[in-house]
């Protein structure tokens, strides 16, 4: 009788164990693409893959994949739904050929890359749970790497008949079940708590109602001034923060930003008020320039490390908060109304106090992007006589970024030299968007000694714009900026970036001499453009037949660094004119490791996601495995832990049974 009850009890607790690692799922991340459609993903479970799951409120079929563009033309994705019982999922790719897209209906690929894992519908929902390589080497398929991807999604109220995927199977979906969204999926930050020893304290930052434009595209950058709580008589730490309004509710939200602010009368005066336009005519600027937090749409907000946190502390009073919203073109006007930030921070400091630096160009109209080119590159300078001067002698570990150009950026680099040898770049991506900004966390932190020299490298594609653009703060103006967290924070420096020359400016333009004193400013040689005024040859330079010799002039001639203190003075000794570093062992990109993974992230290993594995789910052709169809109600139906299906309940009872005996075979010896 003892051996029966110690069995049940070991048995039991064998079950409970068993019931709680093997049928439910762990996720990693998870944000709305729609208000009806939750997408979440976790690294793993091997090193090179990625597991995704949807839910969907719909009955019909599902639609998700990824775009080199945000386009359907040309994506790669995959269509699912389920039906009398059963679950039909293909990997399939849309052609990018000429014409349009929009009623091109997705084709099945040659090859099955996606494996399914689970699919059910309950009441309100369906729900598809999958996996893939990161890079599965078919050319339908788009790789996943660290760079910005487009997720495409669409899902429809009905689904096609039975498995078909002849041409016209898919029901039509409407344009409000469907859209592009651009996520880091690699790297995030782990959305990791406080430890128990910490008191967590809230401060929310929220936006009034603000009357927004009325017309479809149109932007509103409102920005509101903060004044820290008195609460905060002694110095914290930030340790998290998070957006304030729920899914339903940011229709037309796009990002906030969070800067610190040198205390100034225009900040003061807007302290505690309902704010203004960011951007008005003729206006002050507020000289906040440190990124504290970044949030944009998708972004489930930012964990610092265990072992960092930022200081909130008197010393700095006041915080610039900018919301982007753009109406939507579907014309359902939304409202900033209640949007924001929720910052948590403890009176227990953490090791290190995090720090904010700007690497790039100094916004300066010496920036200058010719129009109708494919490619254009500028260089923003960390100078060596910066680091060396400012950072502690261990140096400082970055850990995470935000890429941050306007809406023609197409690519940034923050590149990372030591002496004459060009260290892996900070970080990179091939597939910026503008409109897509919040810190990313790097693998592992990048120690950055004194003495390095770094480059934020941007590069633009202007070939839709008729007329040069220049540097500036403004949207129709540019940038070219990385903004980095790091540790152990200094207060030597807050912005190291540098500008062209003058003489680098005019060398680029055809321009000798300049005529001393003349308002405008007018050119006095060469002798051809004797008497022309700057502005008029910026704007009728040849730019198609000269964009190679201002290129190489911009890239190889001087630069002044512009090394900022926190308090808007320069470092001392670090103004003088400087050239690009001069490379003797340049990095070199591996290419040829494509399909070999190497270059990608592997966050959430070895540990990996713990997801249901379904038995005989190798796909070939036209997925068909059998699931349960549920017909509880919606509050019955556990969304985030997704049921299993009958096919992994047999392969669980046999592990079940075979444990058992094992169990009565160890007690009987």
């Amino acid at each position: 009788m003892e051996i029966c009850q110690r069995l049940l009890t070991v048995l039991s607790a064998f079950l409970t164990c068993f019931a709680g690692s093997a049928w439910t799922a762990r996720w990693s991340h998870s944000t709305y693409l729609s208000p009806e459609y939750r997408l979440l993903w976790s690294l793993g479970p091997g090193p090179q893959d990625i597991t995704f799951e949807l839910q969907v409120k719909t009955m019909g079929y599902v639609g998700f994949g990824f775009s080199r563009d945000g386009r359907m033309a040309g994506s790669d994705m995959v269509v699912g739904w389920v039906d009398q019982g059963q679950v039909y999922f293909q990997d399939r790719h849309v052609k990018d050929s000429p014409g349009s897209a929009l009623d091109r209906e997705p084709e099945v690929d040659p090859s099955q890359d996606y494996q399914l894992l689970l699919g059910y519908e309950n009441s309100t929902h369906t729900v598809l749970r999958f996996r893939r390589r990161l890079d599965t080497c078919d050319h339908h398929d788009i790789p996943i790497t660290n760079d910005t991807m487009r997720i495409v999604w669409a899902f429809h109220k009905d689904e096609p008949t039975g498995g078909a995927v002849g041409p016209k199977s898919l029901p039509r979906h409407a344009l409000a079940n469907r859209g592009a969204q651009s996520l880091y999926l690699v790297q995030r930050a782990d959305q990791d708590g406080p430890s128990p020893e910490e008191t967590v304290k809230v401060w929310e930052m929220r936006n009034p109602a603000v009357e927004p434009p009325s017309i479809p595209g149109d932007t509103l950058y409102w920005c509101r001034v903060f004044r820290i709580p008195p609460s905060i008589n002694k110095k914290h730490h930030l340790i998290r923060y998070e957006p304030l309004q729920s899914v339903s509710g940011t229709n037309g939200l796009q990002h906030v930003v969070l800067y610190e602010c040198q205390d100034n009368p225009v900040v003061e005066k807007l302290a505690d008020t309902p704010g203004r336009q960011c951007h008005e005519a003729h206006s002050q600027p507020f000289m906040c320039n440190t990124v504290v937090a970044s949030w944009a749409k998708g972004s489930e907000g930012f964990s610092f490390p265990p072992e960092a946190g930022y200081p909130l502390d008197s010393t700095n009073k006041y915080y610039l908060m900018e919301t982007h919203y753009t109406v939507p073109m579907d014309g359902n006007v939304g409202s900033i109304d209640g949007s924001g930030l929720r910052l948590f921070y403890i009176p227990q400091l953490r090791e290190y106090d995090a720090g904010v630096l700007s690497i790039g160009m100094d916004p300066n109209w010496r920036h200058i992007i010719p129009p109708g080119q494919n490619r254009v590159i500028s260089s923003g300078h960390c100078v060596s006589d910066c680091t060396k001067q400012a950072f502690p002698h261990g140096g400082i570990n970055m850990f995470a970024i935000v890429m941050k150009t306007h809406k023609i950026g197409k690519q940034v680099a923050l590149k990372h030299l030591r002496g004459n040898v060009e260290l892996p770049p900070v970080a990179s991506d091939d597939n910026v968007d503008s409109d897509y900004q919040e810190y990313r966390k790097l693998e592992v932190p990048v120690r950055i000694l004194p003495g390095d020299h770094m480059i934020t490298e941007c590069t633009y594609n202007s070939s839709g714009r008729s007329a040069i653009t220049l540097g500036g703060l403004t949207s129709r103006e540019e940038t070219c900026l990385v903004m980095g967290l790091y540790y152990p924070r200094q207060k030597s420096l807050a912005a190291c970036h540098s500008l062209p020359s003058l003489p680098t400016v005019l060398h680029s333009l055809g321009i000798q001499e300049l005529s001393p004193g003349s308002n405008p400013v007018r050119i006095a040689a060469p002798p051809e453009l004797a008497g022309m005024t700057l502005e008029s040859r910026l704007v009728s330079y040849d730019w198609d037949n000269q964009f190679q010799s201002f290129q190489e002039a911009t890239m190889r001639g001087s630069f002044k660094p512009i090394c900022w203190t926190s308090q808007l003075t320069l470092l001392p000794g670090t103004d003088k004119e400087s050239h690009y570093p001069n490379i003797s062992k340049p990095y070199i990109r591996n290419a040829g490791d494509q399909c070999s993974y190497r270059r990608f992230s592997t966050e959430g290993w070895p540990s990996g996601t713990q997801v249901v594995e379904v038995e005989g789910n190798h796909i070939e052709g036209v997925t068909r495995s059998k699931v349960s169809r549920s017909s509880s109600p919606a509050h019955e139906e556990s969304l985030g832990l997704s049921r299993f299906n009958s096919a992994s309940k047999a392969t669980s009872s046999e592990v079940i049974l075979v444990t058992v005996a094992v169990i009565l075979v160890w007690f009987n010896r």
